[in-house]
């Protein structure tokens, strides 16, 4: 009887997944057109790391060609293509500064009642356009995996075939890491010094 649990497990859980997946496309959709208030040391922690997760991607797509045909210069052609689409999106980008009265009260990490000089403080808000385009973007590949995953079961012995063809994937990957790789370096020379 356990062993039966097991599978009945996985499939819940593939279908939560399917019923969530819209609520986080349309979530990942609203978030990224809203108004949000630029943190230095978190906009800067974040271009590094997003750095370095290139310098990953690109290793791995490097690997990758072992089995993909063409991993690498997918991968690359999706980065260009994400950086420049990153530049854009800054261009489209609104940015508002707002002087505070001299001191904002705060709690967190202080004492209660502590007063801290705030300064500027940077605003943005992406281009709601590219923002849907982006979240279709993903959803799109979601779906063409899926697609692509329900005719490998149809047909038998193309498990090479169907691996060797998804250079798309790490094309689409790059576009999205090289769009916030751009926007994160270029929201953080916006940042008050």
């Amino acid at each position: 009887m356990p062993v039966l649990l097991l599978p009945a497990l996985l499939l819940v859980m593939v279908l939560v997944w399917a019923l969530l997946l819209p609520v986080a496309l349309w979530q990942r959709y609203r978030r990224g057109r809203a108004r949000r208030r630029a943190t230095p040391w978190l906009v800067r922690a974040n271009a590094w790391a997003l750095l370095a997760s290139t310098a990953v991607f690109v290793a791995g797509a490097w690997v990758a060609g072992l089995w993909v045909e063409g991993a690498l210069s997918h991968a690359a052609v999706g980065l260009a293509a994400g950086v420049a689409l990153g530049i854009v999106g800054l261009w489209l980008t609104r940015f508002d500064r707002e002087a505070t009265d001299g001191f904002v009260r705060t709690g967190w990490a202080l004492p209660p009642g502590v007063a801290v000089p705030a300064g500027l403080r940077l605003y943005y808000t992406a281009n709601r356009w590219l923002v849907l385009g982006l979240t279709l973007l993903v959803a799109g590949r979601v779906s063409l995996g899926l697609w692509q995953l329900g005719r490998l079961w149809r047909v038998d012995g193309s498990e090479h075939a169907w691996l060797a063809q998804q250079g798309g994937l790490l094309a689409v990957a790059g576009v999205l890491l090289g769009h916030y790789l751009a926007y994160t370096w270029g929201l953080r020379r916006r940042l008050p010094r």
